[in-house]
């Protein structure tokens, strides 16, 4: 920093100082079992006046079981601690006038059960830290039964489509854990194998410290399950059932939805053992509309389709963990989680084929004109000469499955000067893979075919994660320092048939036939700060890394390699301005490594009309994040704004070129850079006793600048969402709950995505003391009135355009059933899919 700024910042700096050191007072310790010894994590310690028994202030421990009150004005106090389960702890009056540490404050277990205690009070719906949100799941009532993708939906950075797609603040890359282990797999597929039921909290990180890893665009969201708190047993158990169809969208078959999951808890002195089975069926009926043209050699060929689009989805999975803590020093964890996903995407289309000549002249230039052109007629041109015409049905049938079988190790050691070691590891084996069956047959005498193709994948893949990490006080400040291992080895094989019906057998293409195999290894290292000055509190810290990739081809043999050292630098600010106010300030830089499909350079075919195809040098995305915003709490109420800036360099877009007349490529490829300007709010307030609301919204100006396939683009515009969620408490026991969920129409480096949106009901009553809870969903409202859980999609060049619009099954009614025995107040550390989801 220069002198100037420097002088500039001092008198700020001593007026700092000044407020601080009139409230300079500290009361510190920690909470543990008396007779285990074992901290105990979420215990509740608050501060009162010795004078008239006022609360000063409040807190719950962390999973160290420690607590800190800071700022504390020269009084005298006394400290009050209490835990489900164990006697209530209180301390004799002592004075504020320093630091004050009071040790370790042993609770007494007494084994009373939740039905004894009565807590009063309303929810903690959101809570703001140095850097993170965090939200609590069971508010989303809507989500129950479903899954934590369900849960996200409702959160105000975090937007998804009806395709399941999942977007935070526009990105569609994040980072996910679970309760703190990362999934660097693709994260709308391990979110959509948890229960909403088992979750406790949300957390998104928008601007990650160094200790996380780097990787995604939009930061990361940290899922916390559920567990017991207290010594015993808790349990949970969910049931549902989806009501028939309210409309069939002209679909073969019904789409059955039911599904179950169970997680119990036992904990018992030094052993925490936790156990989970769960499985979900959840069919989605739908329709896909479409325009596809291509214009070659001054011909264009035209084809309009209409038919089903619908998924059969299938989950099943178990989970375990054990944790041992012989000692207040030793804690060692084991995780293993086995699971089988499938999906079967139906696409049945009747195609109405025409191929037209015609000189392009004024009647078929200027792309800007294709979109408007299209919403005005249904199509791009209709004059020219006919060619030929066809109409044919097409019965594309897809199904992708996935083994999953992860196993992880922990193991972490208290030092008596209180710093700490953590060694754990994380190896997984996932089956990826799944045929395609594609059909074109004559109309309306569909039993002659015309065309049959099968394709199949067989990707399995091995990934192995290592780590340590250290922390210690340094002074009055914390610093924590690791490295970590990262390796993927991901071979896929690709078989594309075609039938030859003169000769009645099958017939290797070329084109699409193929073998590849991506490894990547990362070795990385990284030291952060935290700490308190004042009202201030920070978080800072670098990480670096090697990287390097490599993608072998089998045909031509071709290896491509690409290695990176990479820089990774953080901050956090969080400073208290008074009377619950207070103002938050982040930077990150992070990365978006590309998935093997988008590395994978030989086309596959999607369905009829779209091949995929990805590029094997294409090169990881780079992005810089800057925020800014204000937190206010004041009684019941909480609200916050965040405003924020994100850049991204070799942004990677997935774009349309022309395959031949009938066939779209598309094609992941760098495009330039990408820029956001953001303004992110949310609040929860209590209108009325009976009454919650949570609103939240997301607004932000995306703009990409660059080259696509050697034309130049310029592309941006303002896209928006909003969140709502409103509970009503008719009595206790009872509520009624409605939320709203828009997302904007946006544009991209092609085209145009539509506005979506989803309105969902739910009636709640619970029973057993609120033991036991029945409940009704409503979800995608529409009643043939709204166009609810409807959007298209569209892109253009010189020569293509094309338009689908999906509708996937509205007014979907459910009936849940859940049990609880015991209080839940913990996370319990189930491992997820750590590499495989991804590539799913």
């Amino acid at each position: 920093m220069n002198k100037p700024k420097a002088l500039l910042l001092l008198p700020a700096l001593c007026l700092s100082a000044a407020l601080s050191a009139q409230n300079n007072g500290s009361v510190k310790g920690r909470i543990t079992d008396a007779a285990s010894g074992a901290a105990i994590e979420y215990a509740s310690v608050t501060l009162h006046s010795a004078r008239d028994s006022s609360l000063i202030d409040g807190m719950v421990t962390g999973a160290d079981g420690q607590f800190e009150f800071s700022r504390l004005a020269s009084s005298e106090v006394f400290l009050a601690a209490q835990f489900l389960g164990y006697e209530t702890y209180a301390t004799e009056a002592f004075p504020v006038n320093g630091k004050t540490d009071l040790g370790t404050i042993g609770l007494i277990f007494t084994g009373r059960t939740l039905e004894e205690v009565e807590v009063v009070g309303r929810e903690i719906t959101a809570r703001h830290k140095v850097d993170k949100q965090v939200y609590d799941a069971g508010q989303f009532g809507s989500a129950q039964g479903g899954t934590a993708a369900d849960v996200l939906s409702n959160l105000p950075a975090v937007a998804v489509n009806q395709l399941g797609e999942i977007t935070v603040r526009g990105a569609s890359g994040f980072l996910l854990l679970i309760n703190g282990k990362p999934v660097q797999s693709q994260p709308d597929v391990a979110l959509n194998q948890i229960p909403a039921n088992s979750i406790e909290d949300i957390e998104v990180i928008t601007a990650p410290s160094a200790k996380y890893d780097p990787d995604g665009h939009a930061g990361i969201i940290n899922v916390i399950t559920r567990k017991g708190a207290a010594d015993g047993l808790f349990l949970i158990a969910n049931g549902i059932w989806g009501l028939p169809g309210v409309k069939s969208y002209a679909n073969a078959e019904p789409s059955p939805r039911y599904g179950a999951d169970i997680t119990a808890n036992f904990k018992k002195g030094k052993w925490d053992i936790s156990a989970g089975l769960d499985y979900k069926r959840n069919d989605r009926a739908g329709r896909r509309l479409g325009y596809v043209n291509t214009y070659v050699g001054e011909t264009l060929t035209e084809f309009p389709s209409r038919g089903e689009r619908s998924y059969d989805e299938e989950n099943y999975s178990g989970r375990a963990s054990i944790v041992y803590a012989p000692n207040s020093r030793h804690n060692i964890a084991a995780s293993f989680y086995a699971g089988k996903r499938t999906q079967t995407r139906t696409a049945d289309i009747l195609y109405d084929f025409q191929r037209r000549t015609l000189i392009p002249a004024e009647q078929f230039t200027g792309t800007s004109s294709y979109y408007d052109l299209f919403e005005q007629t249904g199509s791009v041109f209709s004059g020219g000469a006919l060619v030929d015409s066809l109409t044919y049905f097409n019965q594309n049938n897809r199904v992708r499955r996935g083994d999953f079988l992860i196993a992880g190790l922990d193991y972490a050691y208290s030092f008596a000067d209180k710093s700490a070691l953590k060694v754990s590891g994380l190896f997984e084996r996932t089956v990826l893979g799944g045929p395609t069956r594609n059909n074109n047959l004559a109309w309306p005498n569909v039993q002659d075919t015309l065309q049959r193709q099968l394709m199949d994948n067989d990707n399995p893949l091995d990934g192995l994660r290592l780590q340590l990490d250290y922390s210690r006080k340094l002074g009055a400040l914390g610093w924590e320092s690791g490295y970590q291992y990262r390796f993927l080895k991901h071979p896929g094989d690709f078989n594309y048939l075609d039938r030859n019906f003169e000769k009645s057998s099958w017939e290797v293409n070329p084109l699409f036939t193929n073998s590849m195999e991506l490894r990547r290894r990362i070795h990385s290292w990284y030291t952060q700060v935290s700490g308190e000055w004042g009202r201030l509190e920070f978080v800072a810290g670098l990480r670096a890394e090697t990287f390097s990739r490599t993608v072998e081809i089998a045909r031509p043999d071709t290896l491509y390699k690409l290695s990176r050292l990479n820089l990774f630098p953080s901050a956090n600010l969080l400073y208290d301005l008074g009377n619950g106010l207070s103002a938050k300030a982040a930077y990150s830089r992070r990365i978006q490594r590309s998935t093997t499909v988008k590395v994978t350079p030989f086309p596959e075919r999607e369905h009829s009309e779209v091949l995929e195809q990805g590029d094997a040098e294409l090169l990881p995305e780079y992005i810089d994040l800057a925020e800014a915003g204000l937190v206010k709490e004041w009684g019941d109420h909480s609200a916050f704004i965040t405003a924020y800036f994100q850049n991204v360099s070799d942004v990677v877009n997935r774009s349309n070129t022309i395959f031949n007349d009938t066939i779209l490529n598309r094609i992941y490829t760098n495009a330039g850079n990408a820029a956001a300007y953001g303004l992110e709010a949310g609040a929860t307030l209590y209108p009325a006793r009976w009454w919650q609301c949570y609103l939240g919204g997301n607004v932000y100006n995306y703009r990409i600048r660059g080259r696509l396939f050697g034309e130049k683009i310029n592309r941006g515009n303002t896209v928006y969402s909003i969140d709502f969620n409103s509970k009503f408490a008719f009595s206790p026991g009872m509520e009624l709950q409605l939320n709203f969920n828009y997302l904007s129409g946006k544009i991209t480096a092609q085209g145009k995505d539509s506005r979506f949106f989803t309105p969902n009901l739910v009636f709640r009553k619970h029973f057993l003391d609120k033991k036991l809870a029945l409940a009704f969903q409503w979800l995608n409202i529409d009643m043939g009135l709204l166009q609810s859980n409807e959007s298209f999609k569209s892109a253009w060049s010189d020569d293509f355009f094309l338009r689908t619009t999906y509708i996937i099954e509205a007014d979907i009614l459910q009936l849940s059933l859940a049990y609880q025995l015991n209080q839940a107040s913990k996370k319990i550390k189930f491992i997820r899919s750590e590499f495989g989801a991804e590539e799913f």
